[in-house]
């Protein structure tokens, strides 16, 4: 496995006492799109602009396709494709004048490429960009990332606006493209079914430290609920514990992903679905932070 984005030890404090991350040690391999997954503040964006090269490294280092974006952020740059989760469209310019405009702008940059994938949306390249609904202007910033042809591509929540449709739209060619250019993809998202529709990783960050780096299938395999109390799950089992959608107790819990499948031992509890996975594993970075005294955070 060639890894194109690490993090090893990577830590970033703004003030003397308030560290977005801390401890970060992960690795996004070459052809996976990878979900990232947190809750609000948790340095999921911190950790995009880090590989960058917009945000500097306080303790640790990463790696941009072998390049230390801390040390050559131009170089990190060349590298990655980015879609932040607000367009950053010009509303004056139309859709041709954005892709001349990027021709200016990043060397060998495929303008009849990024002209095809927004053909392929029935967007003009006439239109004016303001002129565009959220769904339109997210997916020609999508297209001018891919028409980079850069081997990596980043994107920053692009979707927290989207109808269902356009989401589906904008995943679809996000999908294609990496699966036809082999390029690396890193999704940021909060929303499960868009996960489980694109990506074949998953990466949770928690208050600041990664809960879990898995392939979804080995975190589906090495996870299962069990309802009740948590104290029917032995503590060393236990991950997180958190209420289901009609209020009642579940645990998630570590498991071997094979299990005996005898009478004298059958399985423990029932099938954990991703949501589930992500929210049991959410509901133990909580804990795991008010357990940490604030003089160990600074």
């Amino acid at each position: 496995m060639t890894a194109v984005l690490e993090a090893h030890g990577f830590g970033k404090r703004y003030r003397r006492r308030n560290w977005a991350l801390r401890g970060v040690d992960l690795t996004v391999p070459e052809g996976s799109i990878t979900a990232l997954v947190g809750p609000n503040g948790s340095g999921k964006s911190t950790l995009i602009r880090a590989w960058i090269g917009f945000e500097r490294p306080t303790e640790g280092r990463l790696s941009t396709g072998g390049v230390d974006p801390g040390k050559d952020r131009d170089a990190a740059v060349a590298k990655v494709g980015y879609v932040p989760q607000s367009p950053s469209l010009y509303g004056n310019l139309t859709i041709a004048e954005h892709i001349t405009l990027a021709t200016t702008l990043r060397d060998g940059f495929d303008a009849a490429l990024a002209a095809q994938y927004i053909a392929r949306l029935s967007i003009p390249l006439t239109a004016v960009a303001a002129e565009l609904s959220g769904g339109e202007q997210a997916q020609v910033g999508l297209a001018l990332a891919l028409g980079t042809r850069a081997r990596i591509l980043l994107l920053d929540e692009p979707l927290a606006s989207l109808d269902p449709l356009a989401r589906r739209e904008f995943l679809h060619v996000l999908v294609e493209a990496v699966r036809s250019e082999g390029h690396t993809a890193l999704l940021s998202s909060h929303v499960i079914t868009d996960i489980e529709q694109a990506c074949d990783r998953l990466i949770v960050l928690g208050k600041g430290h990664t809960l879990l780096d898995l392939s979804i299938s080995e975190a589906l395999a090495h996870h299962r609920v069990v309802e009740g109390p948590p104290s029917f799950v032995p503590a060393d089992a236990l991950v997180g514990s958190f209420p289901s959608a009609g209020g009642d107790s579940l645990n998630l819990i570590r498991v071997p992903a094979i299990q005996p499948l005898t009478a004298d031992a059958p399985p423990v509890g029932r099938s954990a679905t991703l949501e589930e996975v992500v929210i049991g594993h959410m509901a133990a970075g909580r804990l795991r932070r008010a357990a940490v005294p604030v003089e160990a955070a600074a």
